[in-house]
């Protein structure tokens, strides 16, 4: 029994040996783990936008809002860039629309002279649950720095969101990928390995049709996995969609992102002929799209090395699409931009796989 377990273990210590690829991927992933989830989660955040304004009608600014205006825009923080990015605005009410538009995170509405109560009045962006209280903190400590007593008033614009709301939006990207990598990917490789060339060696389909079938195919997996896992996010976390307009664009955002996501996986899996390279390159390829998707903590705090990778990142366009309609009610005006960055991403891995797939075969 010994000898014949000596056996196994030299026989399958040799195959890890034979992989280089697998080594240096085995070797890798933990530093990668350790560079990328560690500036990824729990970085200073910095140059949060908010808008400031003094209620109208517009009288002569106060001194509490010149001082305090430029006071919050010159708040420094240790070893790290400043915390906000102040703009400032005469018309309450344009503020708020960007507030709501998303182009701010908070806007301070600080008391005219004939104020009745003089209070500092904070609407924050609440369906982030982390940059909200940075901000409040940062108006309370400004008043007091001032010596001024004005009460702050806070309102979150979308209710009180929970940090499970704010990361279960993630979720449903994270169950669009994990059922790509199982099903579009390894079938191909299974194909490969099993020696089966669909249109090379046995049937005259074209490449381009094989790619586009199993694209087709791995996005109907991944649809109904995301979907799945949105209405048990719903469930779990409590959300309610404000209307049918909503959840049909949560529909549509799904539906693209699962096509971008298939195309991405499948670009890569018509390069590698083994399951285990294949395997070791999409668990990296996962944590770097995940951690930089914005689904753990916001991007805003990541640093500006790590940050690029969102622009590339379909995940990252996909989580900032439902997290816009889900907890925020946002439309078409706003997640416009996220649907065409993953169109526009889904048409380029659809042709990095069909060229990738051609130069496996020849």
């Amino acid at each position: 029994m010994i000898r014949g377990a000596i056996a196994i273990f030299k026989r399958d210590f040799k195959k890890f040996l034979s992989n280089p690829f697998v080594i240096g991927m085995t070797l890798m992933m933990p530093i990668m783990y350790l560079v990328i989830f560690g500036n990824a989660m729990g970085g200073t955040i910095s140059h949060i936008p908010v808008g400031v304004v003094q209620e109208g009608p517009p009288f002569q600014d106060t001194p509490l809002f010149t001082n305090a205006t430029s006071a919050l825009n010159y708040i420094t923080q240790t070893d790290a860039p400043k915390l906000l990015d102040v703009k400032v605005y005469s018309d309450e009410v344009v503020a708020k629309q960007d507030l709501k538009n998303g182009q701010l995170s908070a806007v301070i509405v600080f008391p005219s002279d004939i104020s009745n109560d003089h209070a500092v009045r904070l609407y924050v962006d609440s369906a982030d649950s982390i940059i909200p209280p940075l901000v409040q903190s940062a108006v309370q400590g400004v008043l007091l720095q001032l010596g001024a007593h004005n009460p702050v008033y806070v309102d979150k614009i979308y209710g009180d969101i929970k940090y499970i709301q704010f990361f279960g939006v993630g979720v449903i990207m994270m169950a669009i990928f994990t059922s790509t990598m199982f099903g579009g990917g390894i079938a191909l490789i299974r194909d490969r390995e099993a020696g089966i060339h669909e249109g090379y060696l046995v049937t005259p389909v074209k490449r381009s049709s094989i790619i586009f079938g199993i694209i087709s195919s791995g996005t109907v997996r991944a649809f109904i996995a995301g979907f799945a896992i949105f209405w048990i996010d719903l469930l779990i976390t409590g959300i309610a969609l404000q209307n049918v307009e909503d959840f049909f664009l949560v529909v549509l955002v799904i539906l693209i992102a699962c096509v971008g996501v298939t195309s991405l996986v499948v670009s890569f899996a018509s390069r590698f002929s083994s399951q285990q390279e294949y395997t070791s390159i999409v668990a990296f390829l996962n944590l770097v799209l995940f951690m930089t998707s914005g689904a753990f903590y916001p991007v805003i705090g990541m640093p500006d090395w790590l940050r690029w990778i969102t622009t590339i990142n379909p995940e990252y366009y996909g989580v900032h699409a439902l997290r816009s309609i889900i907890l925020r009610g946002q439309g078409l005006e706003v997640i416009g931009t996220d649907l065409i960055a993953l169109l526009i991403f889904s048409t380029a891995m659809i042709i990095l796989g069909i060229a990738t797939y051609r130069r496996t075969l020849e």
